[in-house]
């Protein structure tokens, strides 16, 4: 196991605080919170899994065992990412004229095809929200005398019958409470959906019997029963969006308080990613257009670009999307991409990553303080550029930092970040033979016909890079 000791922020005491695992024998167990599966996720969604993926890399690489649980929501969310509106999936369903379990499977696939894109790592587990009724109805029956009430729409979870509810979120203001459902009959304007009765003369798509009538759970509690049953109580670390800090995980906790008879949050440590935000602010479903990592690949940008873009940024940062800050980061993935695949022409035998110690000890301080991966990406640059070390043996040092970071710089190939724009209007074939007339045309000193090819290349979104053996590349196509 690696030195330096693993701090991270601990959202619920709004401090830094040494982690160790509550069970060494266990390892570390993990919970994070996953997709609502009614929508494609937008990058802002994504940067959430590569803050956590980080995480991951991190425990693994300093020699913890790890079991990882992300659900995947496909019933109870509603449409305000508070507790108010339809159930997203139901409102999806309706909108496209399909199937709740068609649009659940589209889009559950998507997801996890953007993780691939991302080389983010696969948890221990996927935990569907829909393959755990039973459990939910039976988690809701052990608390509901001590802590919820019924009402017509359904049972609600009485928020003053556990301790300190809210302080998760730094304590609940008017605004905060303004953000959850104002259903009649409320005891209190925090009180949150155990379970949402179907109403009379409607039909869901997903419905179950329950001894609360017909419906289906509110979103909150199935973090609560899937956490628990795959995790055990309490658990080391859960992760989510800023987002979620403000109410659905106090609302979790609230449940978990319930469920132990305790006031124990149900995990150790509570760990938010901030917002990606553009500049008009945080990117949302809810406005309208807004950008997937589809966008990005079709626009010409590796994918591996956008996860360089999240690392540097401490993940309790806001960061900044712009098409500047992608570009560089997209640039500075093919320098360092070069850079490797130059040392590889000149490695010979087997490297010594031993040799690399220091790099690796300041690689270690840097992801041991609260995931300091912007500290950590200079480290790598540096390494890679020290030439009192031989080119194998910065090869053998890189595994450290791609264990660690997830850039796949040992394995990724420089033609892989070539990549096509959707809306280019010609084809890698046709370039290279416009190339060799191009080679042709100045091999004979036709200089005026080299440079209108070069022109013509230009305009259709080619950069001709001559000395290069890529030769040419796409140039992305952002606005």
């Amino acid at each position: 196991m690696y030195g330096a000791l693993l701090s991270l922020h601990n959202s619920l005491t709004r401090t830094l605080q040494p982690f160790q695992p509550l069970d060494p024998a266990r390892g570390v167990r993990m919970y994070s919170c996953g997709p609502t599966v009614y929508n494609y996720a937008h990058i802002g969604n994504l940067r959430a899994y590569v803050f956590t993926d980080t995480l991951s890399r991190v425990l693994r690489w300093k020699g913890y065992a790890l079991t990882h649980v992300i659900n995947i929501t496909d019933v109870g969310h509603l449409t305000s990412d508070a507790d108010a509106g339809d159930d997203k999936m139901e409102a999806a369903a309706k909108a496209r004229a399909q199937s709740i379990w068609e649009i659940a499977a589209h889009y559950t696939q998507a997801f996890k095809t953007n993780l691939r894109d991302l080389n983010i790592d696969d948890p221990t587990r996927w935990s569907v929200a829909t393959d755990h009724i039973a459990e939910m109805i039976a988690f809701a029956e052990k608390i509901a005398p001590g802590h919820c009430y019924e009402l017509d729409s359904g049972l609600y979870f009485d928020s003053a019958t556990v301790p300190d509810y809210g302080a998760l979120a730094g304590g609940q203001d008017d605004a905060a409470e303004g953000r959850i459902d104002p259903v009649a009959g409320k005891r209190h304007p925090q009180d949150f959906a155990i379970w949402r009765k179907t109403p009379v003369g409607e039909s869901r798509q997903m419905e179950w019997d329950s001894p609360w009538g017909k419906g289906a759970p509110g979103w909150h509690l199935e973090c609560s029963v899937m956490s628990l049953k795959y995790l055990g109580a309490p658990f080391d670390i859960h992760t989510g969006g800023i987002d979620h800090r403000e109410v659905h995980h106090p609302n979790e906790i609230a449940q978990n308080q319930a469920w132990c008879g305790c006031g124990d949050s149900g995990a150790a440590f509570w760990l938010h990613n901030n917002f990606l935000v553009d500049r008009s602010g945080k990117m949302s479903k809810s406005k309208g257009g807004f950008t997937t990592l589809r966008t990005l690949i079709d626009a010409g940008v590796h994918p591996l670009a956008y996860r360089l873009m999240c690392l540097s940024a401490q993940y309790r940062s806001e960061l900044e999307f712009s098409s500047d800050n992608l570009l560089a980061a997209l640039t500075r993935l093919k320098r360092l991409v070069m850079t490797v695949a130059a040392l590889k022409t000149r490695a010979s035998g087997e490297g010594d990553a031993g040799k690399a110690a220091a790099y690796r000890e300041r690689l270690d301080m840097a992801v041991s303080d609260d995931l300091g991966t912007p500290r950590a990406l200079p480290v790598l640059d540096e390494m890679l550029a020290d030439k009192k070390l031989s080119p194998a043996d910065r090869i053998a040092a890189l595994a450290d930092f791609d264990a660690v970071l997830g850039l796949r710089l040992g394995s990724l190939d420089r033609a892989e970040l070539r990549l096509r724009p959707a809306g280019a209007t010609i084809d890698a074939d046709t370039v290279e033979v416009r190339l060799a007339a191009r080679r042709e045309a100045r091999a004979a000193k036709d200089f005026a016909a080299s440079d209108a090819i070069r022109d013509e290349l230009t305009a259709a979104g080619i950069e001709v890079m001559d000395g290069d053996s890529l030769a040419w590349d796409w140039q992305p196509t952002l606005p």
